[in-house]
């Protein structure tokens, strides 16, 4: 089956934006237009995320971001996620009769890294200051924006969450989620960005709020403290990667579970998936298991690294990729034990951005699960994110939870070289799907030649570990019995349950004519835009 998308790929040169919010992809091709660079524009556009998509990212959560700057043809690689309070007791979870952190406590509030974030990438690869760029964020928490549909009907699946506790009634609308096409304002998250852009990083982490954000946490039974924000630092790491059929693919390390998608490339490089044909059953088959396999060690072995052994090298060695992927049997599925239980969320936001000079900006920020806890800080609008709910209470585990540790995290920016020359800047959104993705859209370019918006239009599928296969419902029912004949549970999913296969944005550059070429992902209401 080929499947044939109905929107072209937008096509610029002087520079490209692509995310999920239209509102957002604007404010940061203004910057690029005002001169600005791509890691200005991707600033700009995930503070107004912040605002226009707030269910999905917010200054209560964390972001990861790859930085390929043209003049040095280098990746880097900025970790922007926080850490646990130094109080975080695991044995405390377990005396209480936990098994896993609660996802909608003060309990799976860690320190929220998006304000460091941007101060760091600014700090090291910006052109334009905080308070320039976070302008555009400030206006429409003011003045209002325009909600869309995707963004109100996940605000409506969550305002149970939100209604908890008096404060969630800052990101309501007399006690509603707004409806789509109704102007939203944040006032009081407009005045915290104000303060943010007037006094940089200190006003979150030092000042009145981070104060806001520990009494809240500990008012509701938490662990965070002043001190815990106070003490709160980005961190700059060595990318890591894998060459997958002559292109190099680029992740952030560990504790982001990027690796994942990389060892899930090595093992497919070893079947022929392009004579499989795009959307075949022996395609949808190798892909899957080759998921599957990465995930079991992913979970396992995915931690802080400063906390952890993480053993990078070894995950990523062809040689044990070629000892995992001889496990595989192209008739049936591989039963093999589960890591764990591992549900599904698409409650993140991705941006990317590349520049007329070819430096680009992969970058992805969330709460993890919509509104993240659904704990929003009294007189501030931020709800805090759920990020501690993927630590383990195994003390056994490496990803256990600790004091000042960073968690599993499953939001992974990526990047693609070729030849040493940035071919792609892209992502998929949404929780565990994000390797599967990076996976996908891969395949769909490498092994089959579609374009950025081909790529992101065609059907997905997404592994609910534990619980079979989720597949979109327009997948032909002959390739969904085979695959089932195979031993695959397969779940057919309609377009009520879309979010679950993530959402994406790419965008390619063709070194020599300087092209741009965006996609932007048809199960959401973003675009890719450029001039």
């Amino acid at each position: 089956m080929q499947f044939f998308t109905r929107r072209p790929a937008v096509q610029a040169r002087r520079g490209m934006v692509a995310t999920s919010e239209t509102q957002a992809a604007m404010a940061g091709l203004r910057v690029l237009i005002d001169g600005g660079n791509a890691v200005d524009a991707a600033v700009a556009t995930s503070a107004t995320l912040c605002v226009t998509e707030p269910m999905s990212t917010g200054i209560g959560g964390d972001l990861f971001a790859l930085v390929w700057s043209a003049k040095e043809k280098k990746v880097h690689a900025l970790n922007g996620s926080g850490r646990a309070g130094k109080a975080a007791s695991l044995e405390e979870l377990r005396r209480k009769g936990f098994a896993q952190v609660p996802d909608e406590s003060a309990y799976a509030v860690t320190v929220p890294g998006v304000v460091d974030g941007w101060h760091s990438l600014l700090k090291a690869h910006g052109t334009m200051s905080l308070k320039k760029l976070l302008q555009p964020a400030i206006r429409y928490a003011a003045e209002g924006y325009v909600v869309s549909g995707v963004i109100a009907r996940a605000w409506e699946a969550n305002i149970p969450k939100l209604a908890r506790y008096p404060s969630g009634a800052e990101l309501m609308v007399n006690g509603k989620a707004p409806r789509a096409g109704e102007v939203m304002k944040i006032t009081e998250l407009g005045k915290i960005l104000e303060d943010i852009a007037r006094w940089g990083p200190k006003a979150f982490y030092r000042g009145k709020t981070g104060r806001k954000i520990a009494e809240y946490v500990q008012e509701r039974g938490g662990w965070l403290d002043a001190s815990d924000l106070a003490n709160h630092r980005s961190t700059w790491d060595e990318p890591i990667s894998t060459d997958y059929r002559g292109v190099t693919v680029w992740e952030c390390p560990p504790n982001g579970q990027g690796l994942a998608a990389l060892m899930a490339l090595n093992i497919a490089e070893g079947f022929d998936i392009k004579a499989m044909g795009p959307q075949s059953v022996d395609t949808y088959h190798h892909l899957i298991e080759s998921m599957r396999l990465a995930f079991a060690d992913a979970l396992q072995y995915i931690a802080d690294p400063r906390k952890a052994d993480v053993p990078v090298g070894r995950l990523l060695d062809k040689g044990y990729a070629a000892e995992r992927r001889s496990s595989i049997n192209s008739d049936r599925v591989l039963a093999y034990p589960a890591a764990g239980q591992v549900m599904v969320h698409a409650d993140t936001a991705y941006l990317t951005v590349v520049d007329e000079k070819g430096n680009a900006c992969s970058f992805i920020n969330s709460l993890y699960e919509s509104f993240g806890t659904g704990l929003v800080v009294p007189g501030t609008g931020i709800a805090l994110q759920n990020r501690g709910a993927l630590f383990s209470l195994d003390p056994a585990h490496p990803n256990a939870l600790a004091p000042q540790k960073r968690p599993y995290h499953t939001i992974i920016p990526s990047m693609a070289t070729r030849d040493g020359e940035l071919w792609l800047s892209f992502g998929v959104m949404g929780g565990f799907q994000q390797p599967q993705g990076h996976l996908q859209v891969l395949a769909n370019m490498v092994d089959f030649g579609l374009d950025p918006q081909e790529a992101l239009d065609a059907l997905r599928f997404s592994i609910q570990l534990g619980s079979g296969v989720a597949v979109e419902e327009e997948l032909p029912a002959g390739t969904m019995e085979e695959l089932r004949r195979r031993g695959h549970t397969i779940v057919p999913v309609g377009s009520a349950g879309r979010s679950l296969f993530g959402g994406g944005q790419i965008i390619e550059r063709d070194p020599e004519s300087l092209v741009l070429r965006g996609g932007s992902e048809p199960r959401k209401d973003g675009c890719a835009i450029g001039w």
